[in-house]
């Protein structure tokens, strides 16, 4: 007589909440649907025409790298982990890194030749194309080779990072960045 044991695959359990006040005080432990295996912890911060506002998330992912990115007027940062309730830490405020040597082009408006001074651990430069509404958006800033590392094994086209100061080129574009700014956001926290 043959026993068979078959063990039922145990799901992860992160915590979960959107703060867009900046704090994410009323956090919950949720058990992540299959194929989440990864819980990610989100600051966004962002600073238009001097009003400054700080959204913080914490949710399962399916996929995702811990880093910063950096596009002038909004930053990222990102934890990532894959044990239970691991992103019980909120991600570091990105707004709070320290120059490190690092420049990338930025976008402001129709020209992308204001120079960004990188933070932290963006080590690299990041330059992003996009269509939206029929205009073609271009987005450049700092960012970590761990979220370049994880956008050149994505599908998503458009997405290019380099590696030395100011790589990632000056060039005029057609629409604000701030078309392609939101969604490309939206793309890094789903990776």
């Amino acid at each position: 007589m043959y026993l068979c044991f078959i063990t039922k695959g145990r799901s992860l359990s992160c915590y979960q909440c959107t703060g867009v006040t900046g704090s994410c005080a009323g956090q919950t432990a949720t058990t992540c649907q299959s194929g989440l295996s990864m819980c990610e912890s989100l600051t966004v911060v962002t600073k238009i025409v001097g009003i400054t506002s700080k959204v913080k998330a914490k949710d399962c992912a399916a996929g995702c790298s811990s880093g910063s990115m950096n596009f002038g007027i909004i930053k990222m940062s990102s934890d990532c982990c894959n044990s239970d309730l691991c992103n019980v830490q909120d991600a570091p405020d990105p707004s709070a890194g320290t120059p490190n040597g690092n420049t990338c082009y930025t976008c402001n408006g129709k020209s992308c030749s204001k120079v960004l001074r990188c933070t932290g651990t963006e080590d690299h430069c990041i330059s992003a194309t996009g269509s939206f509404a029929g205009q073609t958006a271009v987005v450049k800033g700092c960012v970590s080779k761990s979220i370049c590392d994880a956008a050149s094994v994505s599908s998503v086209k458009g997405i290019s990072c380099c590696s030395g100061n100011l790589c990632n080129g000056a060039k005029s574009v057609t629409q604000s960045f701030l078309i392609l700014c939101f969604p490309l956001i939206a793309f890094i926290i789903m990776l």
